[in-house]
């Protein structure tokens, strides 16, 4: 066994700073997040996704006739050709998060502009993804129902468009507006798992498409995106309020984790769940189901002796309340979250994009070393 430089493991990569970017800034410490230079409680509080779209892809806030053309493109870009159709309709019982990833993957073979890295192609294959995946997931959700796909309405906006394609029902416009806002929290969060896939992916000068996909099936591990469906997993499993602090208690002691609570950067309250709390239980009474919020209030009740440690709720606490009020099946969970990062993917993916270096971290090699090579027909002598 060879003996261990002394070098530094950066394990997990933690506190490693990768790159420069002007997308998102967080401060953990203060429970402070900003994109591109603006608050998220002004965000959420006052603009749409769209606007967020174009926050993120064009570096400001965008004026009336600005957020119109957005609009119009991501209006015309949401329909998916007959192919992408076929391949959702071949792949129908696997898992949403595996038809997203093939889906966005095949995209790339049919994108005229799949090969054109420019900063101008990528913005506009960026706002082709963020148009069509939301179909691609309504669309799947359907066809594995034995349901037909609902075509694209050229009508409503981004998130009611969502909840119309999966019901087949013009949503009610306090639902659209819920999962508005759940998208614009979802849109960027620096350089988490899923982003950093991306990059990596990017600075091999891998197209969009690809990048994306890399992105989508690092999102899919439980560890990053599962957070959400576990939180509604576990508040079945509660079942009413009176039993959260018994069940908290059980999991800390045991040493599991309580699912909803604590965050790789934040050590304080996670900023952007306050924005999903009122708006949860506002929903639950309106769907007539009060008690997933009284159970997860509960839970958080239980959990505030764990907040000295840097162990806060974070936004999965709530949004996966929101989901399944609403109907959403849960293993569109994860989907919903890949839908509103979606944004801050090609974002990330422009960056990088301008960076020339190839990212190539080290392994510290702890294995034997010189070992004596025996050729194969020397190696069974003396059985």
């Amino acid at each position: 066994m060879v003996a261990e430089r002394k070098v530094e493991l950066k394990r997990g990569l933690r506190d490693v700073y990768i790159e420069k970017t002007q997308s998102s800034f967080i401060d953990g410490k203060e429970g402070k997040l900003l994109y591109r230079g603006y608050n998220i409680d002004d965000l959420a509080t006052h603009s749409t996704f769209e606007e967020i779209v174009y926050l993120l892809l064009y570096g400001s806030l965008p004026k009336n006739s600005q957020l119109a053309d957005l609009d119009d493109q991501l209006k015309s870009n949401r329909a998916l050709p007959g192919e992408i159709l076929q391949i959702i309709a071949s792949t129908k019982a696997a898992h949403p998060m595996d038809v997203l990833r093939t889906a966005v993957s095949a995209m790339g073979s049919l994108d005229v502009e799949t090969g054109d890295d420019s900063p101008e192609a990528n913005l506009r294959k960026g706002v082709r993804l963020i148009a069509a995946a939301p179909t691609i997931v309504a669309s799947h959700a359907r066809m594995r129902d034995a349901k037909e796909a609902v075509e694209p309405s050229a009508e409503l906006g981004h998130a009611a468009n969502f909840l119309y394609m999966l019901s087949g029902d013009a949503p009610d416009p306090d639902d659209a507006r819920l999962i508005d806002k759940d998208l614009v929290l979802h849109a960027e969060h620096g350089v988490n798992a899923s982003t950093f896939a991306l990059r990596v992916a990017v600075s091999t000068r891998a197209d969009l498409y690809a990048a994306v996909t890399a992105a989508i099936a690092t999102l899919k591990g439980p560890l990053h995106g599962g957070a959400a469906e576990a939180v509604m997993k576990m508040s079945m499993e509660i079942g009413s309020e009176d039993r959260a602090a018994d069940y908290v208690n059980t999991v800390r002691k045991s040493g599991g984790r309580v699912m909803g609570f604590g965050h790789a950067v934040y050590r304080t309250l996670d900023p952007r769940s306050v924005h999903l709390k009122e708006d949860t239980k506002a929903l639950s009474e309106r769907k007539g189901q009060p008690r997933w919020f009284s159970i997860i209030e509960a839970v958080t009740k239980a959990m505030e002796p764990y907040a000295r440690r840097g162990v806060h709720p974070n936004v999965d606490l709530w949004a996966g309340a929101i989901y399944y009020l609403l109907g959403i099946p849960e293993d569109l969970f994860i989907p919903m979250f890949a839908l509103g990062r979606t944004p801050g993917w090609v974002m990330h993916a422009i960056e990088q994009y301008a960076s020339k270096d190839l990212m190539r971290p080290r392994l510290l090699y702890t294995g034997p070393m010189d070992v004596e090579y025996v050729p194969a027909d020397q190696r069974n002598n003396g059985d």
